[in-house]
């Protein structure tokens, strides 16, 4: 450790979570902007003009759907080389094939232009985002926790995860700002993709950030012991007491990405078709509830290091549960104030399970398994929760008429799964933990 230490300087803390809140928002705006233009826009463009408005943005939410199917193997993929070879070189492979993925889906030909080649394509690259954010996500939260000391994990866990309203914000600023500069006919006919096109540039920007910064110390000690895992995909499913993790907070994190989901893009969809509000509304409020969970994030996270990872994360699943009607009252009434205020709601009750969440997983595992583990777990949850969430919302739209109450309870029975896995996970930030961690960093040896 002297050696690697002295040939260089480590950044401090604060540049690593800053570095990691960056990269990740980048690669967050590049998979929301997919999100906003199925709401928006891929419906009627790259599905025959034979389907019914509904049938074609069923179709647009189920490729929407595909990027979170192929999260997992982002995460199993990433996540092995994650643990094998380290941190940040994973970090920058998902940024390149992210940033390549939704610059191709702005040139992608249409519907009318190639036929059933143009929905074919559109599915390709969405599973190529899927698999680069999949393999993202553990590498961020790892490279801003296992550089922080034990007792601000939390705080420091949650600064990757304002990448996400970062990413959010960025993205539905961009369709908001091309939906109201250009002409409908205009705006389906090439104004969509000017969002897409641009994310090139910022990949630009985040692959020099991200290769400034420097590997983390648990790995780094990992390699010098020579105790990296060989295999640690098959380590975490085969050994029941990682194995029970990983399905825990699979569990634990259905609530908060399902209902993320419905909040930011089915809302979308539901505002403009059933409730006739302008999506110039939906995509402002949107952007006044992400700014509210950016500021919220890490104050849960740092709240998590003070009173503990397990109860800030309860009281969220639990409030979740107890707004699911109320929100949606709020939205029903058409009023952009009532609006933004059920979004903004929506997003301070996710805000109390995303802030802790990274340190909550990341805790989890041990150091040779953890980004495998960490993001078994988180990517597996996807599959079923938010990337199902708007198909399902819009489905039980097709069942039950134009009403949100079947929204609503859809949202409070992934409430009650988060409750329960959570609470069976049980409190990861124990002074135990702290201790050892504390006493492992200044002798040198494997953290817990």
């Amino acid at each position: 450790m002297t050696e690697i230490q002295g040939t260089q300087k480590r950044p401090s803390i604060t540049q690593v979570a800053l570095a990691s809140w960056i990269g990740t928002s980048i690669e967050w705006y590049d998979f929301f902007l997919y999100g906003t233009a199925a709401a928006l826009v891929l419906g009627p463009l790259f599905f025959s003009p034979s389907f019914s408005p509904i049938a074609a943005q069923l179709s647009a939410f189920a490729t929407f759907w595909v990027g979170f199917a192929a999260r997992p193997v982002g995460g199993i993929i990433f996540g092995h080389f994650g643990d094998r070879i380290g941190r940040k070189t994973m970090l920058i492979l998902t940024l390149v094939i992210m940033g390549i993925a939704t610059f191709l889906v702005g040139c992608l030909p249409t519907f009318s232009a190639i036929g059933i080649w143009a929905p074919i394509c559109l599915v390709i690259l969405r599973i190529f985002q899927g698999i680069a954010v999949g393999g993202e996500w553990g590498g961020a939260i790892l490279m801003a926790t296992e550089h922080a000391p034990a007792h601000r994990r939390g705080f420091y866990g949650s600064w990757p995860q304002m990448g996400v309203p970062a990413g959010l914000i960025l993205s539905s600023l961009m369709f908001s700002l091309v939906s109201t500069s250009f002409s409908k006919p205009d705006f389906l006919a090439f104004g969509w993709r000017i969002p897409f096109l641009l994310s090139f540039v910022l990949v630009i920007v985040g692959l020099f950030i991200r290769l400034r910064i420097t590997e983390t110390p648990d790995f780094e000690r990992l390699k010098a012991e020579q105790a990296v895992v060989r295999m640690p995909i098959i380590d975490v499913v085969r050994h029941w007491s990682n194995l029970k993790y990983v399905l825990l907070a699979a569990g634990a994190f259905v609530l908060s990405n399902g209902s993320f989901y419905i909040y930011i893009t089915f809302s979308v969809s539901y505002g403009t078709t059933v409730l006739n509000v302008p999506s110039s509304v939906i995509l402002n409020g949107i952007l006044i509830a992400a700014a509210a969970l950016a500021f919220v994030l890490p104050v849960a996270g740092a709240l998590s290091d003070r009173y503990g990872r397990l109860p800030i994360y309860l009281i969220g699943a639990g409030l979740t549960m107890l707004s699911a009607f109320p929100i949606f009252w709020l939205i029903d009434t058409r009023s952009p104030v009532l609006i933004t205020l059920g979004l903004c709601l929506g997003m301070f009750t996710t805000a109390l399970m995303y802030g802790p969440q990274a340190a909550f997983y990341s805790e989890m595992f041990g150091t040779g398994v953890r980004y495998s583990g960490a993001s078994l777990g988180y990517q597996g949850a996807s599959i079923v929760a938010g990337g199902l969430a708007p198909f399902i919302a819009t489905a039980l739209l097709g069942i039950f008429g134009h009403v949100s109450w079947p929204i609503s309870v859809y949202i409070i029975i992934l409430a009650i799964i988060t409750f329960v896995s959570a609470y069976l996970a049980g409190e990861t930030r124990t002074p135990a933990v702290i201790a050892a961690e504390a006493v492992a960093a200044k002798a040198g040896v494997e953290s817990i």
